[in-house]
């Protein structure tokens, strides 16, 4: 019996190593719920007519789940999993500003690559299906989801929007940064 405890030991404190050595993820909530309303609109949207006959039930459904994730995204799962956050602040005159913050990266959490590789990739690939359903909604005169594919895509857009902003800096228009990445590129080859 003794020698049996001493067997068990190691192999337990080794599994917790391996464990903690394997988990890069420290917000796996948000990580989950960064990817699951995404991913439940898309499908919802994809198997409407298995779930149910009815349009405004699925609609509804979907605006909802878009909505849950415009607002995790933007509010929730870009502060924790790569430490940036954005907002439009209307000023007294009327006039609207992009606002962008980024956390220190000096900060005692630092931003894990796995989190970040979860949050970049559910926050491009997921406007490209909504692009693609806007394409084929028209394509097949499907008029009656026009609305809610562009609901789709105009949410989900904003975010990537709004999040690449922040990456690459406030200040900075997508159009320089691409010029600038473009010429770099060019004079390196």
């Amino acid at each position: 019996m003794h020698r049996q405890d001493s067997i068990e030991s190691p192999l337990f404190g080794e599994e917790d190593n391996f464990r903690l050595k394997q988990s890069n993820i420290k917000h796996p909530l948000a990580s989950f719920f960064h990817l699951f309303f995404r991913t439940s609109a898309i499908l919802v949207y994809l198997l409407c007519d298995l779930i149910s006959s009815r349009f405004i039930v699925c609609m509804v459904t979907i605006i909802l789940l878009l909505s849950c994730d415009f607002w995790t995204v933007k509010n929730v799962s870009g502060r924790l999993l790569v430490g940036l956050r954005w907002w439009n602040q209307v000023d007294e005159n009327g006039k609207s500003h992009w606002m962008f913050e980024s956390r220190k990266s000096t900060g005692v959490s630092k931003i894990s690559a796995a989190e970040s590789r979860v949050f970049w990739l559910g926050l491009i690939v997921c406007p490209i299906f909504w692009v693609i359903f806007v394409f084929s909604t028209i394509v097949s005169f499907n008029i009656k989801w026009l609305v809610v594919v562009l609901m789709g895509l105009v949410l989900q857009w904003a975010n990537l929007y709004g999040y690449v902003r922040c990456k690459v800096g406030g200040k900075s228009s997508l159009r320089n940064m691409a010029k600038s990445y473009l010429s770099g590129r060019v004079f390196k080859q």
